[in-house]
């Protein structure tokens, strides 16, 4: 006689245990879309919990506050920019690039595309830099800017007024982007024949 029991008619099968990574790597997911529309102090931890399907309190079990939630989501916002900028200047060939184009420029082509197909990861930007009234926050978005800005500065050869001139003219297209998207092929139609004109600027 078997000792299997069978489950019963009509019950429901046992729910699979979603293990903790998965959850969190779920909820920061979340975050970003919620965080990206109405920032750090309109957005309630509870709204975030009903898009993954689970109780605030668990939340909290993850991110004891919501600060921590927010800096989550930043941090994975600038995560995948660098990683965007690591892939631009790894594909890099100056054999078949056009002339003129650099490693710096390639990684600026990048970026423009990120802002045309991820507008999440954009206003989460903008929501992560209206944030820093708030100290920790402040620190920690400070410190993710510096650290991708000495990266491309690595992957790039780049000078640091180069690079200054990098991350100036990024911001405005981050604010063009964000305020008049449609407008930004546009301006960086214009940029392109100020730079084949030998005109100022490396980015």
């Amino acid at each position: 006689m078997s000792s299997v029991r069978e489950p019963a008619e009509g019950s429901k099968p046992a729910r699979q245990r979603v293990p903790a990574a998965e959850r969190r790597d779920a909820l920061i997911d979340a975050a970003i879309e919620e965080f990206a529309h109405t920032g750090l102090h309109g957005t309630p931890v509870d709204r975030i919990a009903r898009r993954v399907g689970v109780a605030q309190p668990y939340v909290f079990s993850l991110f004891p506050t919501k600060r921590d939630l927010f800096i989550a989501a930043i941090e994975r916002c600038f995560s995948r920019v660098g990683e965007l900028f690591v892939a631009a200047a790894a594909g890099f060939d100056p054999a078949t690039a056009e002339p003129g184009t650099t490693v710096l420029k390639a990684i600026g082509e990048s970026y423009v595309q990120l802002l045309g197909a991820d507008r999440l990861m954009l206003m989460l930007q903008l929501q992560a830099y209206a944030a820093c009234d708030d100290e920790v926050i402040g620190a920690q978005v400070g410190a993710s800017y510096k650290q991708l800005k000495q990266s491309v500065m690595d992957i790039s050869g780049a000078t640091l007024d180069e690079i200054d001139e990098f991350f100036a003219f990024g911001m405005y297209l981050s604010v063009q982007a964000a305020v008049s998207p449609a407008d930004l092929p546009d301006i960086v139609a214009r940029r392109h024949e100020v730079l084949a004109n030998g005109g100022p600027f490396n980015c």
